[in-house]
């Protein structure tokens, strides 16, 4: 067990720690891109390690660029999904530079909604269920829309009314 443990977090501190400068060097941008839109912790910790620090990076021409959550809040009744959007773009942005958007979209799209569990997790348990609703309704758009579409009003009231439960 214990070798297992030290296992992953070798392989995690690879991905984010200094060293990456040698691992940018000698890995291509899709193999990188396919690490960091995993629907996993450990991708999202080095995709953000990275985006932190992007001068590793910068052969490799990544679009950083992002609108957050589009025309959605990026915080919807507290919830804080900015970080989720914002790795989602990124996703999008690059695999569709690369012309292998349609391969990838439905990874991209699943680690957006873990990104954004994750987020639920840490709320107390009471408001949890409410975050996993909006969590699931902006999956659903990008899932359907292939971005995130604006969320109404109305799917924010649903949600409100079950963290009021």
């Amino acid at each position: 067990m214990t070798r297992r443990i030290a296992l992953v977090l070798t392989l995690a501190l690879a991905l984010i720690a200094p060293a990456g400068i040698a691992r940018a060097a000698t890995t291509g941008k899709p193999d990188v891109l396919a690490g960091w839109t995993q629907p996993t912790a450990a991708s999202y910790t080095a995709w953000n390690a990275a985006r932190l620090d992007r001068e590793p990076w910068k052969e490799y021409g990544f679009d950083w660029s992002t609108d957050d959550c589009s025309a959605s809040p990026e915080r919807p009744l507290g919830f804080n999904f900015t970080l989720a959007c914002r790795h989602h773009d990124f996703g999008y942005r690059n695999y569709k530079d690369l012309g292998e958007f349609r391969a990838n979209k439905a990874r991209v799209d699943n680690t957006f909604y873990a990104d954004m569990k994750r987020v639920c997790v840490r709320h107390h348990i009471a408001v949890r269920a409410a975050c996993y609703t909006v969590a699931w309704t902006y999956y659903q758009a990008v899932n359907v829309f292939g971005s995130v579409s604006s969320v109404r009003e109305a799917d924010l009231d649903r949600a409100a009314t079950l963290m009021r439960r």
